[in-house]
Protein backbone atom coordinates (compact mmCIF):
# COMPACT_ATOMS: atom_id res chain seq x y z
CA UNK A 1 0.00 0.00 0.00
CA UNK A 2 1.57 3.15 -1.16
CA UNK A 3 0.33 6.31 0.32
CA UNK A 4 -0.25 9.51 -1.85
CA UNK A 5 1.97 12.76 -0.86
CA UNK A 6 -1.77 14.42 0.10
CA UNK A 7 -2.04 11.28 2.16
CA UNK A 8 1.37 11.74 4.00
CA UNK A 9 0.79 15.28 4.73
CA UNK A 10 -2.59 14.23 6.99
CA UNK A 11 -0.36 11.70 9.21
CA UNK A 12 -0.06 13.21 12.55
CA UNK A 13 2.99 12.05 15.49
CA UNK A 14 6.09 11.66 16.87
CA UNK A 15 7.69 12.90 19.62
CA UNK A 16 7.21 16.22 21.07
CA UNK A 17 9.40 17.48 23.83
CA UNK A 18 7.68 19.63 26.27
CA UNK A 19 9.15 22.31 29.22
CA UNK A 20 6.96 20.34 31.03
CA UNK A 21 8.95 16.98 30.25
CA UNK A 22 12.50 18.29 30.69
CA UNK A 23 11.12 20.12 33.75
CA UNK A 24 10.20 16.67 35.50
CA UNK A 25 13.15 14.83 33.81
CA UNK A 26 15.52 17.21 35.50
CA UNK A 27 13.85 17.21 38.84
CA UNK A 28 13.71 13.02 38.76
CA UNK A 29 17.60 13.00 38.22
CA UNK A 30 18.06 15.43 40.83
CA UNK A 31 16.05 13.65 43.26
CA UNK A 32 18.00 9.99 42.02
CA UNK A 33 21.30 11.76 43.01
CA UNK A 34 20.05 12.92 46.28
CA UNK A 35 19.26 9.21 47.45
CA UNK A 36 22.02 8.46 46.55
CA UNK A 37 23.93 11.20 48.46
CA UNK A 38 21.64 10.17 51.31
CA UNK A 39 22.80 6.42 51.01
CA UNK A 40 26.39 6.86 50.60
CA UNK A 41 26.50 8.89 53.47
CA UNK A 42 24.29 6.74 55.80
CA UNK A 43 26.85 4.04 54.53
CA UNK A 44 29.56 6.49 55.18
CA UNK A 45 28.86 6.97 58.71
CA UNK A 46 27.81 3.60 59.75
CA UNK A 47 31.62 2.41 58.89
CA UNK A 48 32.81 5.24 60.93
CA UNK A 49 31.02 4.81 63.74
CA UNK A 50 29.78 8.23 64.05
CA UNK A 51 26.53 10.53 64.42
CA UNK A 52 26.01 13.55 63.88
Amino acid sequence: MKLENAEMLKIVGGINISGTLLNSIAKLISTIFDVGRAIGSAISMSKSKRRC
